[in-house]
């Protein structure tokens, strides 16, 4: 196992979203709250893509802690409030 793979984690998608929801935000809307989050703390101007963000939303998407706390940033929040508690096990139910 490489050092990436043993630091991907499982967010709850559904917290991310509710989150950016409260915000008002579209998720271009939360990629560019990350991008700016980014330059503010590091001076780089970082982020995801849509389609990531709603890989992570939609399908619950395993991804690097890296950007797991990239979106905590853009959503002003603790990584762990967006961490999935049972990151190890498969994803809830999608609902319809």
């Amino acid at each position: 196992m490489t050092s990436e793979q043993e630091h991907r984690v499982r967010p709850n998608g559904q917290q991310v979203r509710r989150l950016r929801h409260e915000q008002g935000w579209s998720p271009r809307d939360l990629v560019a709250a990350i991008a700016d989050a980014s330059e503010r703390s590091t001076g780089i101007r970082t982020s995801i893509t849509p389609s990531l963000l709603s890989g992570v939303e939609e399908k619950w998407e395993i991804i690097p802690y890296e950007t797991l706390c990239l979106i905590a940033d853009g959503l002003d929040c603790d990584p762990v409030d967006i961490l999935e508690p049972s990151a190890s096990g498969p994803p809830p139910p999608r609902a319809h």
